[in-house]
């Protein structure tokens, strides 16, 4: 796998034309158990609020920033082209969204994944600063 970012990718706002490309890419890590079901309406909704990596005219991953309130917000859905992994396209589309979450003063951003050494390579930890921790119960399966 190649480690070098990809130079000639463009992370941009997804806009509802990208549906018909970000549906089977996310639907392919939804069936791989690596990220949550998302049924048609929900993908539509974080599509408005996402960003796509674009590459010679094709969608080569997704992801979203789903703001809660002016607190917290949360990454939703990355997913990357699996042959692209470790080339930096999850990396630049997690920016894109902390980005969006600094412009909007948004005071904390969360990601519930598998893959903790991706998101640590990002910035986040697993404690907020000082003595704040995020506790989580669930009450489905899901």
């Amino acid at each position: 796998m190649n480690s070098q970012p990809i130079q000639d990718a463009i992370i941009r706002p997804a806009t509802p034309a990208d549906r018909a490309e970000v549906l089977p890419l996310v639907r392919f890590f939804v069936d791989a158990g690596k990220l949550l079901p998302r049924c048609c309406d929900e993908i539509d909704n974080l599509i408005r609020c996402g960003f796509v990596a674009e590459q010679n005219g094709q969608i080569i991953g997704f992801a979203a920033l789903d703001i809660y309130s002016q607190k917290l917000a949360e990454i939703r859905s990355l997913a990357v082209q699996l042959d692209l992994h470790g080339q930096g396209i999850g990396k630049q589309l997690i920016e894109a969204c902390l980005q969006r979450a600094r412009d909007l003063e948004i005071l904390e951003v969360m990601a519930i994944t598998s893959s903790e050494d991706f998101f640590l390579s990002c910035g986040f930890a697993y404690t907020l600063p000082g003595e704040k921790k995020a506790f989580f119960c669930q009450t489905a399966e899901g």
